[in-house]
């Protein structure tokens, strides 16, 4: 599982190899996208007791065309770990679900109100607001049941429920949108707390549980089902942790300098809103460098997996370039 005596020249020579190309991190994705694709389709596949209207919404933003970053993060870190892509499936899928549920009310009138996601209606837009929630109640719940009924032993399926749980409930996910919400009004009210250096701190802690706990967590249950030792498992989840704010930073910057057409979205919304953004905090120059050190320093992380890492590293080094 770990390979003993592997220095950071490893690493350096794989992130070496990516910057010559993207051929690694493609040839990979292509695959491990079909496969992810393919489980979703079966997993979203209800009886007849589910009603034809809500499947339909469930199915219109699950099975769209999107990145699957949290899905290839899980089976990228399991099999760096010796553990089978095969293995680690139903916990790529679990989450996948929980992320396209967080999309689909995150999109809501009473959210953010978009109209589009990744280059389709939204599911409020396409169905309706009611649909759309019910789609979301129904992909949470599905989640779990793929993770308790599809991991394999029990005691593994049981720690990556506990996982996601933590990584989707008011602590986490939940609680950072809540507070995105309450930041916005805050910031349109002129509150008190809304000096620079207060929304630093808040913009951090937000992202920190709105995006990067469902990224970090997506590490850690590769990590879980491979069953890593607890120094390995603290050196993925700093990765993880580092690359789901490197990522949020790339959001926004998106947000502020990307094209709607290939984004999939629309943008410039943020600013229009006077959400808290990385590039309003900062400046565009100096998230993108942000960026740059955050998702350098998760690389170097990886060290002790030599080059196991490459596709973590090919991944981490997408997250800058990416632009949609």
């Amino acid at each position: 599982m770990l390979e003993e005596g592997v220095s950071i020249s490893s690493v350096q020579e794989s992130t070496r190899m990516v910057q010559t190309g993207t051929s690694i991190l493609d040839q990979y994705a292509a695959q491990a996208r079909e496969e992810i694709d393919s489980a979703l389709d079966t997993w979203s596949d209800f009886d007849s007791n589910c009603p034809t209207r809500l499947r339909d919404a469930i199915r219109h933003s699950l099975l769209s065309s999107g990145k699957r970053l949290r899905p290839l993060l899980v089976l990228m870190t399991a099999e760096a770990c010796g553990c089978s892509r095969g293995a680690a499936m139903p916990a790529a899928c679990a989450v996948e679900m929980v992320h396209t549920y967080s999309l689909i009310h995150d999109d809501l009138p009473a959210m953010d109100d978009d109209e589009t996601r990744r280059g389709k209606p939204t599911c409020h837009v396409a169905f309706d607001e009611a649909t759309a929630i019910l789609a979301g109640d129904a992909l949470l719940a599905g989640a779990f049941e793929v993770l308790s009924s599809h991991v394999e032993p029990a005691s593994i399926a049981a720690a990556c429920c506990i996982e996601l749980s933590r990584a989707t409930g008011p602590t986490a996910l939940v609680g950072g949108q809540m507070d995105d919400l309450l930041a916005e009004e805050a910031i349109r009210e002129e509150s008190e707390w809304t000096g620079p250096l207060a929304r630093q701190e808040l913009l951090q802690s937000i992202h920190a549980r709105k995006t990067g706990a469902l990224i970090r967590a997506s590490v850690r249950l590769g990590a879980v089902i491979a069953q890593v030792d607890s120094e390995l498992l603290h050196r993925l989840d700093l990765y993880g942790e580092k690359i789901g704010l490197a990522f949020q930073i790339a959001d926004d910057l998106l947000d502020a300098r990307g094209d709607a057409s290939t984004v999939g979205k629309a943008v410039g919304k943020d600013i229009h809103q006077g959400k808290l953004t990385f590039p309003g905090v900062w400046g565009v120059d100096e998230s993108a460098c942000r960026a740059e050190e955050l998702v350098s320093a998760a690389c170097d992380l990886l060290g002790p997996l030599g080059a196991r890492a490459e596709y973590l590293i090919a991944l981490a080094q997408y997250v800058l370039k990416r632009d949609h």
